[in-house]
C-alpha cells in the first residue's frame, strides 16, 4: 500500500514540505515526468525547483515503452554524478506508470523488459511520488508500471513499484476533455466490474471495490455538480486501484491488452471498444455501461479492427491469452478449457 497521501484542492503546493526532508544533498536532484499536456502552462512556476533539479516532459500519446525507460534510466545515469533524490510524476496513468519504471531501473540493472511480469524486482527503486492530473486508472495506488516491450505489454508487478507518496489535488481535473475523462474514468469502473465478479475476490478487495464501483454509479449516472463529481472520481479511482491491488482484473483488460500491442490503442479507450461485447461475462456491468455511455452522449469509434489482418487478430488473441492470472481470476483455476483463441479474435472482430 502507498504509505503516505495528500488529498485535498490545493494540496499540490504542499510538494516543496513533502520533498525537502528526501533531498539528499544538492548533488542529488529531483526529477519531475511531466505530461506534455502541461509544457507551455504555469504549471512550471509551480514546481519547487533547486540546484540541479529538472523538468522533463514526455507525450502521453502513446503507451509507455520499455525502451523509453530504458533511454530515460541511461541519460539521467549520464548527466549526475549520483542517483536523483526522487522520481516525480505528474499526469495521467502514462506518466505515473513511466516515474515508477525509471524509479525502479534506476537502482535495478539490465532492461526494464526483464522485468515485466511479477515480482522480478529484486531492490527497492529511488522514492517517487505520484501526482494524478486525470482520474481512473488508479496508477496512483497499484504496484504495477504498465510497459509495452518488445515481445509484450506487461506490468512492473512489484510490492517494490508503489509509490512512497501520492498527491490526490481535484483540481488537475478541471483541465481533462471530457470524452478522455470518461474513457479514464471507465477504466476505473471496469476494473471494479472485473474485481468484483473475479475468483480472486476477498474481504479486502471487495470493500474497496465495492465502494469505488457505488462513486462511478453516483459521477456517471447521478447529477452531481461537477466539483464534487471531481473528488469523487479521485477517490473512485484511488478505491478501484486498491481492490485489484488485492484482486485482480479480467477479460476487458487481458483483450485490451491485445489491442494495445498490435493498434497502439490507448488503455481506457480500448478496455471500452471491448467491454462493450462482454455481456456473456459481465452482463450487469455492460448494460450499466451502455447506460453511462448514453448519458453523456459519449459513441465509441467503430471497425477499429476492420482492416487487421489474421496475422494481426492471432497476435492479439496471444498477447491477451498470456495474461493468465487476468484470465484465472475471471474464469477460474480452469480458465483454459472455457475460452479459445477463436473466442477472442470473433471478439476483435465485432470492434
Amino acid at each position: 500500500m502507498v504509505p503516505r497521501v495528500v488529498f485535498g484542492r490545493g494540496s499540490f503546493a504542499s510538494i516543496d514540505t513533502i520533498l525537502m526532508p528526501k533531498r539528499r544533498n544538492s548533488e542529488a536532484p529531483f526529477i519531475y515526468l511531466v505530461d506534455a499536456f502541461f509544457e507551455g502552462t504555469d504549471l512550471h512556476t509551480k514546481i519547487p525547483l533547486l540546484f540541479d533539479d529538472q523538468i522533463i516532459y514526455i507525450s502521453a500519446e502513446e503507451e509507455p515503452k520499455t525502451e523509453q525507460v530504458d533511454a530515460l534510466v541511461a541519460k539521467l545515469k549520464a548527466d549526475y554524478t549520483e542517483l536523483p533524490s526522487g522520481i516525480i510524476g505528474i499526469g495521467g496513468g502514462t506518466l505515473l506508470d513511466m516515474a515508477k519504471a525509471v524509479a525502479l531501473l534506476m537502482t535495478n540493472p539490465g532492461s526494464s523488459a526483464d522485468y515485466q511480469g511479477w515480482d522480478l524486482i529484486q531492490r527497492p527503486g529511488l522514492y517517487h511520488v505520484g501526482i494524478p492530473t486525470i482520474s481512473g486508472t488508479g496508477a496512483e495506488v497499484s504496484r504495477t508500471a504498465v510497459l509495452m516491450g518488445p515481445e509484450k505489454k506487461l506490468g512492473l508487478n512489484s510490492d517494490y513499484t508503489t509509490y512512497d507518496q501520492v498527491i490526490l489535488d481535484p483540481n488537475f481535473l478541471a483541465t481533462v476533455p471530457k470524452e478522455q475523462w470518461f474513457y479514464t474514468g471507465m477504466d476505473c469502473f471496469i476494473h471494479c466490474v472485473e474485481s468484483l465478479e473475479g475468483t480472486y475476490l476477498n474481504a479486502f478487495s471487495e470493500s474497496y471495490g465495492e465502494k469505488a464501483y457505488d462513486l462511478c454509479k453516483e459521477v456517471f449516472l447521478g447529477d452531481i455538480p461537477k466539483l464534487e463529481a471531481e473528488e469523487k472520481l479521485m477517490m473512485a479511482s484511488w478505491h478501484g486501484g486498491m481492490s485489484i491491488a488485492y484482486s485482480q482484473v479480467g477479460v476487458a483488460h487481458a483483450m485490451s491488452y491485445g489491442l494495445s500491442y498490435v493498434l497502439s490503442t490507448k488503455h481506457g479507450i480500448g478496455n471500452c471498444l471491448v467491454f462493450q461485447f462482454l455481456e456473456e461475462f459481465y452482463p450487469e456491468g455492460v448494460a450499466l455501461f451502455n447506460k453511462m455511455m448514453q448519458k453523456h452522449n459519449i459513441s465509441l469509434p467503430k471497425g477499429i479492427c476492420a482492416n487487421c489482418t489474421d496475422a494481426e487478430l492471432e497476435l492479439m488473441a496471444k498477447i491477451a491469452l498470456g495474461m493468465a492470472p487476468l484470465w484465472e481470476n475471471a474464469l477460474g483455476p480452469n480458465w483454459e478449457s472455457k475460452i479459445s483463441k477463436e473466442d477472442l479474435i470473433a471478439i476483435y472482430k465485432k470492434i
